[in-house]
């Protein structure tokens, strides 16, 4: 299991984090809020825990912008025992949990594994729209009596567009979706990849289309 660990007390977060280790998480740890929106939204994680407190960024605003985004990777919020109105916000914001500080090493992993367990049991295996069903396990896209098994970028920019249909993503933010934050890939990517997509579903005679609009981005859309 993948965690990213947002923390600003560096002595903490080590400690911490020797610890998640020790019980057989791969974790990453970042520093400051903005770091942790990057790292999480770019990511491939199985949960996320935010400091509320941190530089740059804090942790409420980190877990709403993620929401926002579509991210639906479960989030542990960590508050000072004091900051009640914050825990609101964050559960209101979209937070599956909250522990407050200072912690007991036991009751952090307790809750990472409850967390993790309800992901476990709520996560999609399927991603439909029109007569389109991406299986998220074996990377297949069927229309009606077609499969085909995509090719792993193809499955992750379709898996993005499934996920966000209802709303337009610009090529900005499909490379950072499906790509990766730091990949070595630019917007040409973008535009290649949607063309072979585009291909594919004509391939398969779904009613489903990719629609652009200009300087805005592209989304999913059947025919009225």
């Amino acid at each position: 299991m993948k965690l990213l660990y947002a923390e600003d007390e560096q002595p903490l977060s080590e400690a911490v984090v020797d610890i998640l280790t020790c019980h057989k998480y791969i974790v990453d740890a970042v520093y400051n809020g903005e770091d942790a929106y990057d790292y999480a939204i770019s990511g491939d994680y199985d949960g996320i825990i935010l400091d509320i407190m941190m530089p740059k960024r804090d942790g409420i605003d980190v877990l709403s912008a993620l929401r926002q985004d579509g991210c639906k990777t479960p989030i542990l919020l960590l508050t000072a025992k004091t900051q009640v109105d914050d825990r609101i916000k964050g559960l209101d914001a979209g937070a599956d949990d909250y522990l407050p500080k200072p912690f007991d090493m036991g009751e952090l992993l307790a809750r990472i594994r409850a967390m993790l367990r309800r992901r476990e049991e709520f996560h999609p295996d399927l991603l439909s729209f029109g007569d389109l069903t991406l299986n998220m396990q074996s990377c297949t896209l069927s229309c009606r009596d077609m499969n085909f098994v995509l090719p792993k970028q193809e499955y992750r920019l379709m898996e993005q567009l499934m996920t966000n249909h209802s709303i337009f993503l610009s090529s900005e933010d499909l490379l950072v979706k499906a790509w990766g934050y730091n990949a070595q890939a630019d917007i040409n990517n973008v535009w290649l990849y949607i063309s072979y997509l585009r291909k594919r579903l004509s391939a398969m005679d779904s009613c489903v289309e990719i629609v652009s609009k200009r300087n805005i981005g592209y989304r999913l859309e059947l025919p009225l």
